[in-house]
C-alpha cells in the first residue's frame, strides 16, 4: 500500500511540473516566416494572426482580433508607446457609437478595452492591446485595433521597443 501511494505522490508531483511548465509557456508558435527582417511586426488581418519576426525566416505567431468590416486598415507603422495597464478614452467614433461610455476608463477596470498593456501605433488612434474579453481574440471585432491575449501582449511588450516597424496587410 505504501508503494502504490508512494507512486500515486510521484504521478502527482510529475503531472503538476508538467501543468506548470505548460502554463508558463509562450501561446505563440514558432513558424517560419521569410523575407522580413527580424525585429518587425507583421499583423495580417485576414488571417488574424500577428508575426514577431525573431530571427531570419522564423517569427512567433500569435493570435488577434483585428477590425470589424469597415474598421480594417493597412499600412506601416511603427511602435510609438509602451504602456502597462494603460487608461483608455474612447476615441470620437467610438463615442458617437457608444454615447454611454465614459470619456476615461482607469488603467485597470474591467470594462478597459486596453487589458494588460498597450503598444501604441505612431499616426493615428491605433494600438496592438491585451483584451479583458479573450473571446474576442480571433474575430474581426474591434475599430481598427489589433487584440491580444493578455499574456500574450505582455511577452510582446517584452520583445519589442520604441521605434519596432509594424506592417498590417489584409
Amino acid at each position: 500500500m505504501v508503494t502504490c501511494r508512494l507512486i500515486w505522490t510521484v504521478a502527482l508531483l510529475i503531472g503538476l511540473e508538467l501543468a506548470n511548465a505548460t502554463s508558463s509557456a509562450s501561446a505563440g508558435d514558432i513558424v517560419n516566416f521569410p523575407g522580413v527582417s527580424p525585429g518587425t511586426i507583421v499583423v495580417r488581418t485576414g488571417e488574424r494572426h500577428l508575426y514577431f519576426v525573431t530571427a531570419e525566416g522564423q517569427a512567433i505567431r500569435y493570435p488577434v482580433g483585428v477590425g470589424r468590416l469597415g474598421k480594417q486598415w493597412s499600412g506601416t507603422s511603427y511602435i510609438a508607446g509602451k504602456y502597462i495597464r494603460p487608461a483608455w478614452s474612447p476615441p470620437a467614433e467610438i463615442r458617437r457609437d457608444k454615447p454611454s461610455l465614459p470619456s476615461v476608463i482607469p488603467g485597470g477596470a474591467p470594462n478597459n478595452p486596453m487589458g494588460a498593456a498597450a503598444l501604441t501605433l505612431a499616426h493615428g488612434e491605433y494600438a496592438i492591446h491585451g483584451t479583458n474579453h479573450p473571446e474576442s481574440v480571433g474575430g474581426f471585432v474591434s475599430y481598427g485595433c489589433i487584440r491580444m491575449h493578455n499574456q500574450d501582449i505582455m511577452e510582446l511588450f517584452d520583445r519589442v521597443s520604441l521605434g519596432t516597424t509594424v506592417v498590417v496587410t489584409h
